[in-house]
């Protein structure tokens, strides 16, 4: 590890001798200079100074002249002030040009050391989080297939690099496991914003009451078993990104104060009366056209404007292949020590099976299978050549890749999807008399047809029934 190296400017020769004889017992590089003027001189030479002790008065060039000069030419070197008592305003107005502290002299040996150690550690986080940042930064890249040739995903780049410095909504769409949430983090990673907070609040995953408190948060007693008060999303993320993730499930009641929201840049927390400032950044994301959910009267058209200033639309990855090498060596190289795989690279059979095959999962069903594969290397696996030979009629098409182990329990869910369709038949779509008739319970029947997405089906059913008597 580099040895840090503290610059001393003061024209005191006792001060310059004893801080010297200090600092290099306490294992530091120094270097001095006695005036300002040289202190401005030795800043533009090499090695640059990891540090800066400067004394505010001497003559000539004083220690707030060299400060205002740094903070010109080189303002990520910390400084420190040395004053004598009696300095306050000058030790203010170094603190307000960007001075990172100060020691009034004279000053204990102690008090020295500690003040150093300090600022050294924060300069050492401050490298960490820089160096971690670019890491995140090419992982985004990575993870969302950018490296390639891919004209489109070359612009999605550009594009979400030339946002990331504003402070305007960014509404992306893409089908679901394309990659949307990763490009929220990227455009956060590459804005000013990128050491607050990034928060992501599903709009699908709860219900209204709990998304609103979720989202503003709460103060105690605004509600049966509200015994604390609660910060929301948006009062967490402070001056960070908010990211609204499948926000066109979001509830007609919600969306409108939302909307306010958004507009007025304020609101309260449930059950409160003071008004908290939004200074998050807010982004959207949806697998759905929102333009269709506007015109059917699903969604708000004015918060959906309000959201649309940019609009970014990340392509599935059948319409990308050529980023699928790129995604496996990136999931390959970030899991295989986690998994204490010894797989290196995919073999290139697989890698071509990969190639041709359509991903209606998209990023997120590749990560997965080659998870899989990891752990499990020696297994064969078995993809559907296209989603009519996996999907049973009114089924949904999953269309996913499958070690041979799991065919076995594939058919037996299809034989079990086609015996519960066949019972419902007989009892006329009377789902508490079919589960009696399959021996489940009526919640256990209701969960395999949310499963297959056959509720919809047996409402329609229902209703009829309702409407038009039985002719049996």
């Amino acid at each position: 590890m580099k040895t840090p190296l503290i610059l001393i400017a003061d024209d005191d020769a006792t001060m310059r001798s004893y801080l010297t004889r200090f600092l290099s017992s306490s294992g530091y590089q120094t270097d001095c200079v006695d005036s300002g003027e040289n202190a401005i001189s030795r800043l533009r030479q090499t090695p640059t100074p990891d540090l800066v002790l400067l004394d505010m008065l001497m003559p000539g060039t004083d220690g707030i002249d060299v400060l205002t000069h740094m903070k010109k030419v080189s303002p990520a070197i910390p400084v420190v002030i040395l004053s004598g008592v009696g300095h306050v305003r000058t030790v203010v107005e170094a603190i307000k040009l960007g001075a990172a502290d100060y020691l009034s002299k004279p000053f204990e040996d102690e008090e020295l050391e500690l003040t150093i150690r300090n600022i050294l550690e924060r300069l050492r986080l401050r490298d960490e989080v820089q160096s971690l940042r670019r890491q995140l930064a090419e992982s985004d890249d990575q993870e969302l297939g950018i490296g390639t040739e891919n004209v489109k995903m070359v612009r999605i780049r550009e594009i979400a690099r030339q946002v990331a410095e504003t402070d305007v909504p960014v509404l992306i769409l893409g089908e679901s496991g394309v990659g949307k949430e990763v490009l929220a983090r990227y455009i956060h990673t590459h804005s000013g914003r990128a050491d607050q907070p990034f928060m992501k609040v599903n709009c699908a995953a709860l219900p209204h009451d709990l998304l609103e408190s979720e989202l503003f948060g709460y103060d105690k007693g605004a509600f049966t078993g509200a015994v604390s008060e609660k910060p929301g999303k948006f009062e967490l993320a402070g001056s960070g990104t908010i990211l609204l993730d499948e926000i066109g499930e979001m509830s007609p009641l919600l969306q409108a104060k939302l909307l306010h929201v958004l507009q007025d840049c304020q609101y309260s927390r449930l059950g409160g009366k003071r008004m908290i400032n939004v200074q998050a950044r807010v982004l959207a994301s949806t697998n759905r056209r929102l333009e269709e959910s506007v015109a059917k009267g699903e969604f708000r058209e004015d918060l959906y404007f309000r959201l649309n200033v940019i609009t970014i639309d990340i392509p599935p990855l059948r319409e990308r292949r050529e980023d699928i090498p790129l995604l496996c060596s990136h999931f390959v190289d970030k899991y295989r020590e986690k998994y204490k795989s010894s797989v290196q690279q995919l073999p290139k059979d697989l890698m071509e099976t990969f190639m041709s095959f359509d991903w209606p999962g998209n990023i997120r069903q590749l990560e997965n299978t080659i998870k899989r594969y990891l752990i499990l290397p020696d297994s064969d696996m078995t993809f559907p050549a296209s989603k009519t030979e996996v999907a049973a009629p009114n089924a949904p098409a999953t269309h996913q890749p499958m070690f041979l182990k799991e065919v076995g329990a594939h058919a037996a869910e299809q034989a079990e999807r086609e015996l519960v369709l066949r019972t419902l038949e007989q009892t006329n779509w009377n789902r508490k008399h079919a589960a009696r008739l399959l021996n489940i319970s009526y919640k256990a029947l209701r969960n395999k047809l949310k499963r297959w997405n056959l509720q919809g089906r047996a409402t329609n059913v229902v209703l009829n029934n309702e409407t038009q008597p039985s002719t049996r």
